[in-house]
């Protein structure tokens, strides 16, 4: 450790009491929503599978759909994190890349520290085919474009509101991010590396997909 720079406090028990609760009660929610499915099942069953009350429950979660989407929360702050870090001399596509490998580096652990992959995956899936789910994936999804195309153009020195080019870069960007989730939510490998393994594959092909003539010669 350098003159300047402190440890990180460890939580105390109180607060890690509070991540567990935390903990048990998302992990009851996505059980819970993969096992009946989402709209059968009622707040009062999450809690009574944590044995705890309502009242704790709303001091957590606002609601079943935040419950939903917390791991990916988790996921795509660390991506925002890892693409803030990326130096600035990167490209923007090649930011963007580094920065989500390196996030699913480092998520897995994370993940399980809360849900096994297993379950993560099986979320996806159930996101992906409950209708009122996947319509908050999708605004959720805009949310997020609009958050990396202004970090993009800051890095760039551009204006976001004339500059067209970080909106270009991170819709394409996006487009194969939700092409490569689909595909590892309907594979049989649940695991965060064959979903890195995906992300890095069909990301190298985004450049020569469109600048390449496909045609053979």
């Amino acid at each position: 450790m350098t003159d300047g720079q402190t440890a990180e406090p460890r939580p105390g028990l109180r607060e890690r009491k509070k991540q567990r609760t935390r903990d048990a009660l998302l992990r009851a929610a996505l059980e819970l929503f993969t096992t009946q499915g989402y709209e059968r099942t009622t707040v009062d069953e999450i809690v009574d599978a944590v044995e705890v009350s309502q009242r704790t429950f709303f001091r957590y979660f606002a609601s079943k759909e935040e419950t939903t989407f917390a791991v990916q929360e988790m996921v795509e702050s660390r991506f925002i994190e890892e693409l803030r870090r990326r130096p600035a001399h990167e490209a923007p596509f090649e930011a963007m890349r580094r920065a989500v490998l390196c996030a699913w580096n480092s998520i897995g652990e994370a993940i399980e520290e809360v849900i096994t992959v297993d379950l993560h995956m099986r979320t996806y899936q159930m996101i992906e085919s409950t209708p009122s789910l996947l319509a908050a994936h999708m605004r959720r999804g805009i949310a997020l474009e609009n958050q990396i195309a202004r970090l993009i153009a800051e890095r760039e020195g551009l204006d976001v509101e004339r500059d067209p080019r970080p909106r270009v870069a991170v819709a394409a960007f996006s487009g194969v991010m939700r092409v490569t989730g689909q595909l590892w939510g309907k594979g049989v490998d649940p695991s965060v590396e064959a979903l890195r393994d995906l992300t890095e594959e069909y990301l190298d092909q985004l450049v020569p997909a469109l600048a390449r003539d496909w045609h053979a010669r």
